[in-house]
């Protein structure tokens, strides 16, 4: 859960600011909130897997069954039923894009004052949905040649004379996936935080005997927001598995 902005507006608490700014070689690297978030992410996946592969302790063995569990799941019901055995190989791309995602969105919901969520940020969710964009085109060239790789912007079964109406319409359709990945994941993140922020100022600068409700808005929608986090993982690893299962079972 965020707290509201210093200046009242919660829209304030979703602009990036830079945090460290790094001048080298010509080059300027800014360190925002955005990145700063998913490298703490990041060492929160590296710390709970670390945890878990070790034997000891109940509590150890219980993140471990959990982990375990999530990634059969991964495993069996977003690789191999999407693209059989033969997508097993991708298997550790998928797992981690769904827990990177997954962390990066329930991290800011942690209570503090500077907690922010990285896929609230188009710039990065538009960043995981290029990359799966060029991981499936490059796939596609590699396993089909060039040759499978442009018969597949072709459809089956249609007759000759409908194909230059059809063909552009499957490269626009190939186009918008990245476009349909980025902005999935970052509206849902973005309106739900929004919600959380509106609710937070009206408890903030509302009557003193009505700030119980919308803090009780606020601490609902938190929780419901660890639903959709959830969710929004699943469907982007779920869709990187059906858009790779188009290569992998053609090739």
């Amino acid at each position: 859960m965020n707290t509201l902005a210093a200046s009242g507006n919660p829209v304030d608490h979703l602009r990036l600011h830079t945090i460290l700014r790094i001048d080298a070689a010509g080059l300027r690297l800014d360190i925002t909130e955005a990145v700063l978030f998913m490298w703490a992410g990041c060492a929160v996946l590296v710390g709970v897997f670390l945890v878990a592969s070790r034997h000891s302790g109940p509590a150890t063995r219980g993140l471990r069954t959990v982990l375990e569990a999530m990634l059969l799941f991964i495993r069996e019901d977003i690789v191999k039923r999407n693209m059989g055995s033969r997508g097993v190989r991708y298997f550790p791309l998928i797992a981690t894009l769904f827990f990177f995602i997954l962390v990066s969105n329930w991290v800011g919901l942690v209570p503090l004052p500077f907690s922010y969520s990285a896929t609230s940020n188009i710039s990065v969710t538009a960043a995981l949905a290029m990359f799966v964009f060029v991981l499936v085109q490059v796939e596609g060239l590699r396993l089909r040649g060039v040759r499978g790789y442009l018969r597949g912007f072709v459809p089956e079964g249609v007759p000759t004379m409908l194909l230059p109406l059809m063909v552009p319409i499957e490269i626009i359709s190939a186009l918008a996936r990245p476009f349909s990945l980025a902005i999935r994941l970052f509206a849902n993140m973005l309106a739900g935080h929004l919600l959380i922020l509106v609710f937070l100022g009206m408890s903030a600068t509302g009557l003193w005997f009505l700030k119980a409700v919308p803090l009780v808005g606020a601490v609902l929608m938190s929780l419901f927001e660890i639903f959709v986090g959830l969710v929004q993982a699943y469907i982007f690893s779920m869709l990187t598995a059906i858009y790779l299962s188009e290569v992998v079972g053609e090739a």
